[in-house]
């Protein structure tokens, strides 16, 4: 593996450290930001993000009140986020500059849970620690999961925000498959924030910060505003498999997992309902410790909505706990 080097990509904050590490990708690379509390230390905790935009969107995204990465530092946290391979700072897969038909899709989870490992890995390296702690989103909480359960050493706590589960297979079911990649528009995101919301209800998030977040959103990849509409091109794997979950096929075992699991979801997230909760939660059973929190007024983007503070908070308090051996 290569030492992590600063770069010039991207920085969110004048604080921040970029590095390149090689992935288990010969020739690509991936892209890790960090964030740490001022006075040096404080326990590593790694943000994965999800099926359709980096770090930089995410637990790194400014608003008004901060990011959420601010708040784990301002709680003692070293915050560390990875980008997968083709998203944000990280290389795009060859693949993605081919027809999207050619191949099947791209970031298995997988393949993803091997790139996790080795962020992983160099975190605790560079902060001299045992064990990390994961911060995940969506998709993203399958690779987690997959890792947690791989490697059992090397993960402190683990929370699963808007956590995808199993569902039960329909009666008939062609497996799902896509091509190697797909193109995301920043008005599909937006129908991502509203369509969840009941009717009648108030926005969960005001048009003016979704604009700003819609146009760093082209910024995370070169040639968006080519298309036309403007759309990010990102790898289908994550949406695939998140389709194989819902048809009985999630990517890992639950049961494998021995840290401490915390479940948290907005009450009008329709990708992490109850019923996927439940499931999820009694599947956990060889967990140190498991709870599943339900935040009112918040959807499967609540990181981004209004009360995203209502998150931040949950999620420190699970991390802030001391994990025993």
């Amino acid at each position: 593996m290569s030492v992590g080097h600063p770069m010039t990509l991207d920085t969110m904050d004048a604080r921040e450290e970029h590095h390149r590490i090689e992935s288990p990708h010969p020739g690509l690379s991936l892209f890790l930001r960090r964030l740490a509390p001022p006075t040096g230390g404080g326990r590593p905790v790694l943000y994965v993000h999800g099926a359709t935009f980096p770090s930089a969107l995410s637990v790194a995204h400014q608003f008004a009140n901060g990011a959420w990465r601010d708040a784990l530092v301002r709680a003692g946290f070293d915050v560390w986020a990875l980008d997968f391979l083709g998203f944000g700072g990280s290389d795009p897969y060859p693949g993605m500059s081919e027809p999207a038909e050619d191949r099947g899709p791209l970031l298995l989870a997988a393949d993803a849970a091997i790139q996790l490992e080795t962020a992983m890995r160099f975190v605790a390296d560079r902060t001299s620690a045992e064990r990390v702690s994961l911060l995940a989103h969506s998709w993203g909480t399958a690779v987690a999961g997959l890792l947690a359960g791989r490697h059992p050493d090397l993960v402190d706590r683990l929370v699963l925000f808007g956590p995808i589960s199993r569902r039960d297979p329909p009666r008939y079911r062609p497996r799902p498959d896509g091509p190697a990649w797909r193109i995301v528009t920043a008005q599909a995101q937006w129908e991502r924030f509203v369509e969840d919301v009941p009717a009648g209800e108030p926005p969960v998030l005001s048009r003016t910060e979704f604009d700003d977040w819609a146009q760093r959103y082209l910024d995370s990849e070169p040639g968006s505003r080519k298309r036309d509409p403007a759309g990010v091109k990102v790898p289908t794997g994550p949406f695939v498999e998140i389709l194989r979950s819902w048809h009985g096929e999630l990517p890992y075992d639950p049961g494998l997992v021995r840290a401490p699991v915390c479940l948290i979801r907005g009450e009008w997230d329709g990708l992490a309902t109850d019923a996927d909760a439940r499931w999820l939660f009694d599947a956990f059973t060889g967990a140190a410790e498991r709870r599943d929190v339900k935040i009112g007024r918040g959807t499967h983007l609540l990181h981004l909505e209004a009360n995203r503070e209502a998150l931040w908070r949950e999620s420190i308090a699970f991390l802030d706990q001391p994990t025993l051996p």
